[in-house]
C-alpha cells in the first residue's frame, strides 16, 4: 500500500487490541467449516474463524462475498430463507447454535442484532426498550422496567437526548437516534454477542461517528462483529478483521496487519482499491 493508500488508514487509526488478560481473550464464537447453500448456490465456503470475547471484529469485502450470510449465520437468521442450508459447526460458549434443542428466540437474545437501516418498532422510545425484557420475562414491576430503559439508554448514549420524550414515538427521532435506540433494544435483554450489519450505512458523518464512539465503547461489556463496506471505519473500530471474498475467508488478523501487512493477494488488492 502507498502512502497515499495509506494516509485515509493511518496505523494510528487503529484500536488497541483488548487486554491480553484470559477472561478477555477468550474465544466467544468459534466457527467451523461454516457452508451456507440457497437452493444450488453455494454461497458461503468452509469458513472457520474464532471471535474474540470483548473485542470488535470486522467483516470487510466486495458486495456479495458472503459477509452478511455469514454474519446471519451467528444468530441463525438464515433460518427465515426458505433455500437455505447451513452445515458446519458454529459454537456459542462451547454450544452448537444449530443444535436442534436450541430456542431460537432465546438464542436471539443472546446474540442481538443491529440493522442496516434503523427500524425502531411503531411504538414509544420506552416500548421499544422494554419490548425484549418483557417478553422474555427479564423484569415484572414499573421500577424494574424503568431501570432497564435507563440503563440501556444510558449504554447507547441516547438517555440525555430523550429522557424527558421516553412517551412520544421512537420514529420522531433523527437517524442517529433511531440506530442508537435500535442499539439500546439490542442491549436492553444483556446478549453476549452484538452483531451489526453495516450500521452506520444509512447515516451521515456525525451520526456516524456517535455509533462508532458508541461500539467502541461497548466492546468493554460485550462481543461485537460488524459488518462494514466502509474500511476506514473496519480501520477504526475493530481489533480484528476478517476479510471475504466470492464466498470464503481468505484471511483474519489483527486489523493493524490486515491493513498494513496483508498475507494474501487479494487482501492486499481490496484494501488498495484495485478491485471492490
Amino acid at each position: 500500500m502507498d502512502a497515499k493508500q495509506m494516509d485515509a488508514i493511518k496505523p494510528a487509526q487503529f484500536p488497541a487490541s483488548a487486554d491480553a488478560s484470559p477472561a478477555k481473550m477468550a474465544v466467544k464464537v468459534a466457527c467451523r467449516d461454516v457452508n451456507v447453500h440457497y437452493g444450488t448456490k453455494h454461497a458461503l465456503k468452509g469458513v472457520g474463524i474464532d471471535i474474540r470475547e470483548r473485542q470488535v471484529t470486522a467483516f470487510i469485502g466486495p458486495s456479495g462475498c458472503g459477509k452478511s450470510t455469514f454474519l446471519r449465520c451467528l444468530n441463525r437468521m438464515n433460518d427465515t430463507v426458505a433455500s437455505a442450508r447451513v452445515t458446519g459447526s458454529i459454537l456459542l460458549g462451547g454450544q452448537d447454535i444449530y443444535d436442534p434443542k436450541i430456542d431460537v428466540v432465546q438464542l436471539r437474545a443472546r446474540v442481538g442484532m443491529v440493522f442496516q437501516k434503523p427500524n425502531p418498532f411503531p411504538k414509544s422510545i420506552y416500548e421499544n426498550i422494554v419490548y425484549g425484557p418483557r417478553i422474555h420475562g427479564l423484569a415484572s414491576t414499573k421500577a424494574e422496567f424503568d431501570e432497564i430503559v435507563e440503563r440501556s439508554l444510558r449504554g447507547a448514549a441516547l438517555w440525555d437526548e430523550v429522557k424527558d420524550r421516553l412517551n412520544e414515538p421512537g420514529t420522531g427521532l433523527s437517524g442517529g437516534q433511531q440506530q442508537r435506540l435500535c442499539i439500546a433494544r439490542a442491549i436492553a435483554v444483556s446478549p453476549e454477542v452484538i452483531l451489526m450489519d453495516e450500521p452506520c450505512s444509512a447515516l451521515d458523518p456525525i451520526a456516524t461517528a456517535h455509533v462508532e464512539t458508541l461500539i467502541d465503547e461497548l466492546r468493554e461489556n460485550f462481543t461485537i462483529v460488524i459488518v462494514t463496506h466502509n474500511m476506514q471505519q473496519a480501520a477504526r473500530v475493530s481489533q480484528r478483521t476478517a476479510f471475504f471474498h466470492l464466498g470464503t475467508l481468505v484471511e483474519e488478523d489483527d486489523t493493524a496487519a490486515i491493513f498494513t501487512n496483508p498475507r494474501d493477494e487479494r487482501t492486499q488488492g481490496y484494501i488498495t482499491g484495485r478491485y471492490g
